[in-house]
């Protein structure tokens, strides 16, 4: 697969500062880009938004229906989407590309379907209240956002970060455009070119892949055949994705942390506001991250399994193996080191961040507590990361079934403590899950030769 590690090699073989400040910006914006694109178009046009749609209170509706939509939608589709990645990437190992193209069709084809039942219920039972036209926008956009997820994905599979970056900034730079000017229409214009601009987004990516995998059949469902299929990987995809949003659905929909906005959706103003701007201090760590996994981990990864097939020596192969531990071990303490060092950043300048966005500075501990948790969030995607690339699904979903587990335990005790433990629960969940996912480390790297040869 034609992939960022290219890129990143490129600006690296420079061997100058600039070369390395070069191939960390890189990363940083293509991991994080459409993230920050995404967060960054919905705050403008709240902003925006706030002399023209009255009252004030639509926008904060606007703003939590599609925070639902996003995580709604990642859950639903979180169940297909490593395992058509792995579907994908098989098929490409084995040259056969020309299959490629039917089964995401295929797949397009039931996820909105899916989608599009679930969301027809929703809107029928959950929003009795709400006009007819919010209600069809969010089944458009919960629909639209779960294509836009597998189309993500998959191109993320096949390597395509420019293009999703690319199309993210486009699509959600037509969303501020529309938004903005359906802004007399209140809640549903805001909504209305919210879904206009992601269906841009979404063709935008359909048209790509088009593009990069002609076929002459149109749709296939090869990538539910049995022998094809991998289930650790569909509840791998659901564990991540809900374990993500576990802490905050039971902070929207405990009473003393929450409050009511429209229909059925509530949200917590205590917890919402420190989680997304801890969130923007991921950036560093996943530039690190990334740089590491596609240069030098993947450049001994390969060179191991090369030499496992072309029969090479079992000294090279050991010394392949030391390499990417040596290099993962780098790699986890650096990520470390970037977040602490962008946490001391934000504990300094704390509160001249909240004060110049004008939030109370009740929230800095809990901004505190999110930064942190962010940080080890970023370690615990490196660890199942390598787990990845080892083939080792049982052992990432054992962790991301933990994950969840421990998220929801230790978030409802931090909920029972009261105020002082709020967002200490994620922090506790995640360390605890990157504490065993070491110890499978060491483990299954002191006995990687023996795995690849005898238990094949």
């Amino acid at each position: 697969m034609a992939g960022i590690g290219f890129e990143l090699r490129k600006l690296l073989r420079k061997d100058s500062l600039l070369g390395m400040m070069q191939a960390y910006a890189y990363a940083g914006i293509i991991s994080s880009g459409p993230w920050v694109l995404s967060i960054v178009g919905i705050l403008v046009i709240g902003l925006m938004s706030a002399a023209i749609v009255v009252p004030e209170f639509l926008i904060t509706q606007f703003q939590v229906s599609v925070t639902y939509l996003v995580a709604l939608s990642l859950i639903l589709t979180g169940f297909v989407q490593l395992a058509f990645t792995r579907f994908t990437a098989d098929r490409l190992f084995e040259k056969r590309a020309d299959i490629i193209l039917p089964n995401f069709n295929g797949l397009l084809f039931w996820v909105t379907a899916i989608s599009g039942f679930l969301g027809t219920l929703a809107i029928l039972f959950l929003f009795p209240q709400q006009s007819i036209m919010y209600r069809l926008l969010m089944l458009a956009g919960f629909v639209v956002m779960s294509d836009i997820w597998i189309a993500t994905i998959f191109l993320s599979g096949m390597k395509q970060y420019k293009a999703i970056l690319n199309n993210f900034a486009v699509g959600y730079g037509c969303t501020v455009v529309f938004a903005l000017l359906l802004r007399p229409f209140r809640l549903e214009g805001l909504l209305g070119g919210f879904v206009l601009g992601q269906f841009i987004l979404l063709i935008g990516m359909v048209i790509l892949i088009l593009r990069n995998y002609p076929s002459r059949y149109f749709i296939a469902f090869d990538f539910a055949k049995k022998k094809q299929f991998f289930w650790s990987l569909v509840w791998v995809g659901f564990f991540y994705n809900f374990g993500l949003w576990l802490d905050k659905f039971m902070f929207w929909f405990y009473e003393p942390t929450s409050q009511p906005i429209i229909g059925p959706l509530r949200a917590s103003l205590i917890y919402d506001i420190p989680v997304f701007l801890a969130y923007l201090s991921i950036i560093p760590g996943m530039a690190i991250f990334l740089v590491k996994m596609e240069t030098d981990f993947v450049e001994f990864y390969d060179n191991f399994y090369n030499a496992v097939r072309e029969g090479g020596s079992l000294e090279y192969m050991e010394k392949m193996r030391n390499e990417m531990v040596f290099t993962i071990r780098q790699g986890i303490y650096q990520i470390i080191k970037i977040q602490s060092i962008t946490m001391l950043g934000v504990f300094v300048a704390g509160e001249i961040i909240l004060n110049f966005l004008g939030i109370s500075l009740l929230y800095l501990p809990l901004l505190f507590v999110n930064l942190i948790s962010v940080g080890l969030q970023v370690v615990f995607l490196g660890i199942l990361n390598v787990f990845f690339y080892l083939d080792k699904r049982r052992i990432v979903l054992l962790l991301t079934a933990l994950f969840v587990i421990f998220n929801g335990i230790f978030t409802a005790i931090t909920l029972y403590l009261g105020p002082k433990f709020y967002g200490y629960g994620l922090a506790a969940a995640l360390l605890v899950c990157i504490m065993i996912g070491f110890r499978f480390l060491d483990r299954d790297f002191d006995e990687l030769e023996y795995h690849t040869f005898m238990l094949q």
